[in-house]
């Protein structure tokens, strides 16, 4: 009879290896946590990035503002005014709510409806502020919720006293304080507006509220209720009048059915920004269009019972939104494929690992009579038990850690890892041992011939590298890029890697050869061990593939993170000019220029008119003319790269003689030189025609962005006042109106004060600062930065596994040798010589993949999307990849440094442990 097993085949692995297993409990977990954590991050910088743009844009723009005309105008007057009335208002609200397609969804807290006009009213009565002779021109609004959105400062809420029809002539009405102050409001004023055939109607003043939310959609919707304006008449010169407007009762809506102001009913449907996320854009785009110009808008037609228009901004404001998300979505996934591909090598080799330090166990088993599919399904197992219980805490930690996003995407990332870390070793191992072995073989790298099926998988991940690059830069990742397209830097990584493990036994033979000749046995026997692989020639490409990919990976990042931060600069560098910029609509004082230069931290002040009108000899355009100091002016656009020109470029002999009817030389941008040519052109200033030529084109320049021309303010001042009497006059309008500081540390503050007051003084480092204000952009970059990181502490884990894999056998080697006669000092050496040639290939090898990488696919990728969170104007660099130097080298030193570093604690820690323990019969090299 069978007698059962003493103990479960499981049971007593983990228990002879526990330190196996928890090292793969630790890193399954924390694998799993990272490929989990991952799209919820994504999810909510994309869903955070949404809700900022949102809340950010105008309510005027966001609302949902659905529109009635002249409601019930075929209606008799009693029918007509129950229809405006709050009651039959809110009931069609509510019908109107329920019509919406999802999506689409409300904030029923910011939205509101009613009866108000659309023309404005005037007022006539006496003691109401006229600034320039014009009665103040009101708009009236019966519209729900005011109770909840103010609070009374003074007076009373309106109320209906009995029933208000169209025909009424009197009611009540209440307005904000900013209101009441401007037009000097008090409770109990009347203010009386004129009715539609005659007479007029009468609004009481009960009340004067402050809103609870100014920002909020009911108020900020329509802005003139919640704060006046100066308005200004089309007459020249213009007229000043006051705008404002005043909140009626909702049931006081028919008596605006009795003045010209064309009223309309509203329905103003605030969206719910908690249901807004970035992944349902495409379905809320198709519920607005659906709502605004498809069949919902019949919907809503036939709930409030007219001709009801839609309108909203939202719809615009998503497509940007979209646009944006599109640019920055391929640039994260490049980072993420990079990671993503290092982790599963870390994987693959944890496994292999394994599978090699128990490679004499399976092959007793084998020649037992165990078969593959038994062996292979007891490793698997074994792996389950530790990484299935492991994953789910990773899976955990992710969703406690990233409380935002989607469960399935986490758990899917997650039981990704968890089944890849359980079929690594049961499938490395049944791979191995697929015949019976007595002894493994030798390998030698240096000796070692790749099969066909090694050599067709290079090629077609070759064909792949290249596609992938050619369609990157082809398309570029403004079109939204797709998997190849991201994948193309760790294709060029993995592609690199094929190539360095078969150039690899190259080197190592030319260098054996003169090193045999040595005296010494430790140089040639560091090399003959460098040539070998303790797994086979084809397993020694993973540990040089983790680190290309890893190196690629960085260098990537670094180069993007570099990019960012020069785009950035060059966008703040163009809008002020310069590092500081006092600019003020009249001419500055004589002294400001050098009060500013003697400032700490203040380098040079550049002075410079900046003027707008001059035209063109024929045409009515309007030219930005800059007049400049030509040396300081120079100077300045060296300094800022916007633009750089010799001096002599405008300041010619004929422009310093002044001679009547020359031309002047001007630097102009591609625009100006596009309309005027490079011949002679007039145009039209100080009542004079000025002669000029472009001399030198160029796409920036410190003073003006986008059109521009710049010249030499001496010569032109000399040139308009040369028939004039008062030619001090007219140089006095060329004294400078701006100043262009510059410096390492310019106080923003001493420079306010010195400027003194009416004077307007911007900072580059605050125009920087407003391109880091998006979640979206913010969001990505982190987790850019973060997939860096990770990439690179996967590498050198990758380093340590491969470095791990071969100790025992470096152990048994150096005790063996100790035993004849090698120092300590010469067995680090030893080891270190051996881990070098590894290291120094893939660092070298690394670096200049990432050299590549970024050669080839920097003209298809565009970072600024990524680069300028408030959006790049039309005068703004684009955001280009362009190589950093220190990510390229710092991380291929560490790699070196981190393997010399092994090699050296692992001597030792072998001398320490001493040779006897290493020392075993039947064992050999």
């Amino acid at each position: 009879m069978r007698q059962p097993a003493v103990a479960p085949w499981v049971r007593t692995r983990l228990r002879t290896a526990p330190g196996a297993a928890w090292a793969l409990a630790l890193l399954v977990a924390l694998t799993s946590c990272l490929a989990a954590a991952f799209p919820r991050a994504v999810e909510d910088y994309e869903d955070a990035g949404l809700r900022h743009a949102v809340s950010e844009a105008a309510p005027e723009r966001t609302v949902l503002d659905l529109t009635m005309a002249e409601p019930g105008l075929t209606l008799l007057p009693g029918k007509r005014d129950e229809m405006v009335r709050g009651a039959s208002t809110k009931a069609a609200y509510r019908r109107v709510v329920r019509s919406l397609s999802a999506p689409l969804a409300v904030d029923a807290a910011q939205s509101s409806y009613g009866l108000r006009t659309t023309k404005a009213l005037t007022a006539a009565d006496p003691w109401l502020p006229r600034p320039d002779g014009l009665p103040a021109a009101l708009t009236l609004s019966a519209q729900s919720g005011l109770a909840g959105h103010a609070t009374v400062v003074r007076g009373r809420l309106p109320r209906v006293d009995g029933q208000v029809t169209a025909d009424s002539r009197q009611v009540e009405a209440a307005v904000t304080a900013a209101t009441a102050r401007a037009l000097h409001i008090e409770p109990g004023a009347l203010i009386h507006v004129p009715a539609l055939m005659s007479g007029r109607v009468s609004l009481r003043v009960t009340g004067i509220v402050k809103p609870r939310d100014p920002e909020g959609a009911y108020w900020a919707a329509r802005p003139v209720f919640r704060t006046p304006a100066l308005g200004q008449t089309v007459d020249m010169p213009p007229s000043t009048f006051w705008r404002a407007g005043l909140l009626l009762a909702p049931d006081a809506a028919p008596v605006l059915l009795n003045t010209d102001s064309a009223p309309e009913q509203f329905w103003q449907l605030a969206p719910d920004l908690g249901a807004l996320n970035a992944r349902g854009m495409p379905r809320l785009k198709s519920a607005l269009t659906y709502t605004t110009d498809g069949p919902g808008l019949i919907k809503v037609r036939e709930t409030t019972g007219g001709d009801t228009d839609a309108a909203t901004g939202l719809e615009e404001l998503i497509t940007g939104y979209q646009k944006l998300r599109a640019g920055i979505g391929p640039v994260v996934s490049v980072a993420a494929y990079g990671t993503g591909t290092v982790a599963v090598i870390v994987l693959l080799m944890a496994g292999g690992l394994a599978a090699e330090r128990r490679r004499p166990e399976l092959t007793v088993l084998r020649s037992r009579g165990g078969s593959v599919r038994g062996l292979a399904g007891r490793l698997l197992a074994e792996t389950a038990v530790v990484a299935v219980p492991a994953g789910a805490a990773g899976l955990a930690v992710a969703l406690f850690a990233v409380p935002h996003g989607r469960w399935l995407p986490a758990a899917l990332g997650a039981a990704a890892v968890v089944v890849l870390s359980c079929l690594a070793l049961p499938v490395r191992a049944a791979l191995a041992h697929r015949g019976v072995q007595v002894r493994g073989a030798r390998d030698d790298l240096a000796r070692a011939r790749p099969s066909r099926r090694r050599t067709v998988a290079e090629l077609t991940v070759l064909v792949l590298a290249v596609a992938a690059v050619v369609a990157l830069r082809r398309r570029g990742t403004g079109d939204g890029g797709d998997s190849l397209v991201a994948l193309a830097p760790v294709l060029v990584g993995v592609v690199a890697a094929f190539v360095l493990v078969r150039v690899y036994p190259l080197p190592l033979r030319w260098l054996a050869r003169p090193a045999g000749r040595l005296r010494g046995a430790v140089g040639y026997l560091s090399l003959a061990r460098a040539g070998r692989a303790t797994a086979g020639a084809g397993t020694a490409v993973l540990p040089l593939l983790a680190l290309l990919t890893a190196l690629t990976t960085a260098a990537f990042g670094g180069s993007v993170l570099a990019g960012i931060d020069d785009a950035r600069d060059r966008a703040a560098t163009l809008s002020t000019g310069a590092d500081a910029r006092i600019e003020s609509s009249s001419p500055l004082p004589s002294a400001l220029a050098g009060k500013v230069a003697r400032l700490p931290g203040v380098r040079e002040v550049s002075p410079l008119t900046v003027r707008y009108d001059a035209e063109p000899g024929q045409g009515t355009r309007r030219i930005p003319l800059a007049v400049v100091d030509p040396a300081s002016y120079a100077r300045l656009s060296a300094r800022t790269g916007l633009g750089p020109f010799p001096a002599h470029e405008l300041t010619t002999t004929t422009a310093r003689a002044g001679t009547p009817g020359s031309p002047l030389p001007v630097l102009a941008s591609p625009s100006m030189r596009d309309v005027f040519g490079t011949g002679p052109f007039s145009l039209w200033l100080d009542g004079e025609t000025v002669v000029l030529r472009i001399s030198a084109v160029r796409a920036y320049t410190p003073a003006l962005s986008q059109d521009f021309l710049v010249a030499d303010a001496k010569a032109l001042a000399r040139r308009v006042g040369a028939h004039d009497k008062g030619s001090e006059a007219i140089a006095d309008r060329y004294r400078p109106n701006s100043l262009l500081v510059t410096g390492a540390r310019v106080d923003g503050a001493a420079l306010r004060e010195t400027a003194g007051s009416g004077v307007s003084v911007r900072l580059r480092a605050t125009e920087r600062a407003r391109y880091v204000d998006s979640p979206l952009q913010t969001g990505a970059a982190r987790v850019y930065s973060a997939a860096v990181v990770i990439g690179a502490g996967y590498a050198a884990l990758s380093l340590l596994l491969a470095l791990a894999r071969a100790a025992p056998e470096r152990g048994a080697l150096l005790a063996r040798l100790r035993t004849m006669g090698l120092t300590r000092r010469q067995a680090r050496r030893l080891l270190v010589l051996e881990a070098l040639p590894q290291a120094v290939l893939a660092a070298a090898g690394g670096a200049l993949t990432g050299w590549a990488a970024i050669q080839l696919l920097a003209p298809g990728l565009d970072l600024t999307a990524l680069a300028l969170a408030t959006g790049p104007g039309g005068d703004s660099p684009a955001g280009r990849l362009r190589t950093d130097s220190l990510s390229l080298l710092l991380p291929a030193l560490c790699v070196v440094a981190l393997a010399t570093a092994v090699a050296s604690g692992q001597a030792w820690w072998s001398g320490r442990r001493g040779s006897v323990r290493e020392l075993r019969a039947g064992e050999s090299l």
